[in-house]
């Protein structure tokens, strides 16, 4: 599929840099590459290969990994890792609105925005402005604003109308907003609160439970890469390990039959 006017794409250059920027039909320039022909670029289609002063490189449309990658930072960020975990285990891919408390620099905003159907939603409550506007520009860059709405408060107190099929926690005491962000969530819908530390884990665990969810669990994440090689094969020496503990829970319904 060609590429679209406006698309943020990247080129992988030879020696595996991605440089970033915005197709246009016009001339266009990119970082550690200079001004490049757009017309051309975008005509090639997603992998499509081109010479830049005389290296064979390619131009790719971004993965939701990417996309994470990529963005302008402040706040930690939730890796793929872990994204991956959270939009599996919340059954994003068929939720119509989806919660989330902690914008940070957008990085778990766009994996859900990205894995929300067509029609789904994303409702973001965000403490910091800066955090919000900072992850609206990441979000805003990666085209998928239309979906997203964010409100500047704290998740304790912050009222939306909505109902959600899922929500996301990714604040230091999730269990303080807990009662709210349940106020907010559909029966049967699934939470996430994403914690650092096992003292903070340990207190979502019990909250949850004393608020009556089921199927409440919590994980970590270890991923080592592989390298491969002509003379062998070996376990990287750098290992992703941890990032933060991820606590699952279910609503279930309460009060009589």
């Amino acid at each position: 599929m060609v590429f679209h006017e406006g698309e943020f794409i990247y080129i992988l250059d030879d020696q595996g840099k991605k440089h970033w920027f915005t197709a246009s039909a016009g001339m266009v320039k990119v970082p550690s590459l200079g001004t490049l022909d757009g017309g051309r670029i975008m005509a090639l289609a997603d992998g499509g290969r081109l010479v830049v002063a005389k290296r064979p490189m390619h131009v790719f449309r971004p993965s939701t990994a990417d996309l994470m990658s990529s963005l302008e930072r402040g706040a930690q960020v939730i890796t793929p890792k872990d994204a991956a975990t959270i939009m599996l285990e919340c059954d994003i891919a068929a939720a119509s609105v989806v919660l989330e408390v902690g914008a940070g620099s957008g990085s778990m905003s766009i994996a859900l925005l990205r894995a929300l159907p067509p029609e789904g939603r994303l409702h973001t409550i965000e403490l910091r402005e800066d955090f919000a506007k900072r992850a609206g520009r990441n979000i805003e860059r990666a085209g998928l604003s239309a979906r997203w709405e964010c409100t500047v408060g704290d998740a304790r107190t912050a009222s939306l109308d909505i109902e959600a099929d899922a929500a996301v926690l990714d604040m230091p005491a999730p269990w303080e907003a807990l009662e709210n962000v349940d106020g907010m969530l559909r029966d049967g819908g699934m939470l996430c609160a994403y914690v650092p530390n096992t003292n903070q884990l340990e207190s979502a665990v019990r909250a949850l439970r004393s608020m009556g969810y089921a199927e409440v669990r919590a994980l970590e994440n270890i991923q080592r890469g592989m390298e491969v090689h002509a003379g062998g094969v070996r376990p990287s020496f750098e290992t992703l390990g941890h990032t933060a503990y991820l606590v699952f829970g279910r609503k279930a319904a309460r009060g009589e039959e």
